[in-house]
């Protein structure tokens, strides 16, 4: 059925030319534009660029390719993914517009993609429709796309038979849920699906054993996988609007595991406040408002210190200023920031190396790991730049004793560390179903430690406890989204000095305690536990006493 698919022989930029519709310097203009964007044809850039009038450009297409032509400039009449899966739709570029008995019409971008078409054909085929196949603009299949309507009330089908759609069911599942990983999971006896959501692990469905392969081989083909392999692998799919999915494979006694983590593009930063930090704009002036200095974000794995980073960068960016990023991976495009990702032939180091070449004002970089990347950033840090990186640490004062600890001198450590913080991410409790908790005894005996431990009274009388509930909008946990506790600590001259003369962190805590308004996480959480806003349970979970 694909013979009519032909292109006529001339180039078509010719024919634009011949048809008055472009110029030959607007010809060499698109080819130049093709030649940085390899994956767009010469019809779509046209189209990209709005160099001409959408109809006669369709026009240009059509008799070209030999094809029928349809502009989808209507709101469908039917849902594209109750045909082709989201992935296939974007992937391909190609969208089903008209149901006429079991022959469907699906609009192309790329009909000159031979392979693609046979592929969406036979995929149709099995599903029992015939295609007949048009060539439509490309703006206009990314048009229907942002409107196709497959997120409302989604869920995962476990008795769904095509892999295709149940993988793709899966993944939009995951993003109406706001997941930020999928782990699929082979089991003895099974396939488990869990999604984690605001940093816990839910299971959300369990497959039969016997669809293990089919799942294997459909996630390696949409990641970019080698199929026959089964050590572990790093892939990535990139079909689905506003996200770019990383996947990771390894291969366990059961088949091989996969996990897909969620990166959003172009959603915007948080502010300071939002994050959770104290609503105190002398503070965040204090530690933020820096120069010739170096600011770290501490904590575990997963507790959000990316993400307090691109606040304060966004809370310092200016246009007067150069801000550079050096990160692994850049988890979230920031406009008017240069952005620079690690690759297999480039580290911390070497990127921090060139950065300081570049004239920049504020350097973030993603993470301190070792001696050579420290040393580096306490350099830049001495020249007149302001650097701002996270390191694994437990608090705020023991990121200058494992910054210590790499190599770095006590001088070099005390002239550059000005600011250090330290965060745990906690779920809030959803505001749609939370009720109210009258303090208990074990709830009093709780603060009591608390207060023993920091020397800190806490008002109970003025408390707003709530407790968990549950509901569909918080997918029965009781809690929506996370909040993070801090602990700030601001160097002072003094505690400059302190650092330089090797003194204990036991020491520097009792200083910053006493004289720099420094409190420990666990102060900042139970505020957050009074005010309504999280739970002692959740508050042990993430800060221990």
């Amino acid at each position: 059925m694909f013979e009519s698919v032909r292109s006529k022989k001339n180039p078509i930029g010719i024919e634009f030319i011949k048809r008055g519709l472009l110029t030959e310097e607007q010809v060499d203009r698109v080819l130049q534009y093709q030649k940085d964007h390899k994956n767009l044809k010469f019809g779509e850039i046209v189209d990209i660029l709005d160099m001409c009038d959408k109809q006669s450009l369709l026009d240009v297409l059509a008799f070209k390719l030999q094809m029928n032509k349809t502009m989808l400039d209507a709101k469908l009449n039917i849902n594209p993914v109750d045909y082709l899966p989201r992935d296939m739709i974007i992937n391909y570029k190609a969208i089903p517009f008209i149901l006429e008995g079991n022959r469907l019409s699906v609009a192309f971008a790329d009909p000159m993609n031979i392979q693609k078409l046979k592929e969406i054909e036979l995929f149709l085929m099995n599903a029992g429709f015939e295609m007949d196949p048009y060539v439509t603009l490309y703006t206009s299949i990314m048009n229907q796309v942002e409107n196709v309507r497959s997120v409302e009330n989604k869920f995962v089908d476990k008795d769904e038979k095509d892999v295709t759609v149940l993988i793709d069911n899966i993944i939009m599942t995951a993003i109406q849920k706001r997941a930020s990983d999928i782990h699929v999971e082979p089991m003895e006896d099974k396939v488990r699906i869990r999604f984690r959501v605001d940093g816990e692990l839910i299971t959300v469905t369990e497959l039969p054993k016997d669809r293990q392969q089919l799942i294997t081989g459909r996630l390696k083909s949409i990641s970019n996988m080698h199929q026959e392999l089964t050590y572990d692998q790093d892939g990535s799919i990139n079909t689905y609007e506003n996200f770019s999915i990383r996947v990771s494979s390894q291969k366990n006694v059961n088949g091989e595991k996969f996990v897909l983590r969620f990166l959003k593009k172009n959603s915007n930063v948080r502010d300071l406040f939002d994050l959770g930090f104290p609503r105190d704009q002398e503070l965040v002036s204090k530690a933020f408002d820096k120069r010739n200095s170096v600011i770290m974000v501490c904590a575990p794995t997963g507790e959000g210190k990316t993400t307090t980073l691109y606040s304060v960068i966004s809370y310092l960016n200016r246009p007067q200023i150069n801000v550079v990023s050096i990160e692994n991976p850049v988890e979230m495009r920031l406009p008017g920031i240069n952005q620079v990702e690690i690759g297999p032939n480039i580290t911390f180091a070497s990127a921090l190396r060139t950065v300081l070449r570049q004239d920049p004002d504020i350097i973030l970089v993603g993470e301190i790991r070792d001696q050579e990347t420290a040393e580096i950033a306490i350099e830049a840090g001495q020249t007149g730049h302001l650097v701002l990186s996270t390191i694994h640490t437990i608090d705020a004062v023991e990121a200058i004793t494992r910054i210590r600890k790499m190599g770095i001198s006590d001088y070099d450590v005390s002239s550059t560390i000005v600011t250090g913080i330290s965060q745990r991410l906690v779920r809030r409790l959803c505001e749609r179903c939370k009720k109210p908790h009258s303090i208990t005894e074990e709830d009093e005996k709780y603060f009591e430690k608390v207060t023993k431990l920091v020397d800190k009274k806490f008002d109970l009388s003025n408390a707003h406890l709530f407790e968990p509930v549950g509901c569909d909008f918080c997918m029965g946990t009781g809690y929506y989204e996370r909040i993070a506790v801090f602990e700030i600590l601001i160097v002072d001259e003094y505690l400059k000095n302190m650092i330089a003369d090797s003194k204990s962190t036991l020491e520097i805590k009792r200083y910053a305690r006493e004289n720099c308004g420094y409190e420990p996480l666990i102060i900042d959480g139970v505020r957050k536990v009074l005010n309504g806003t999280t739970t002692i349970d959740e508050l042990k979970r993430k800060v221990f006493i």
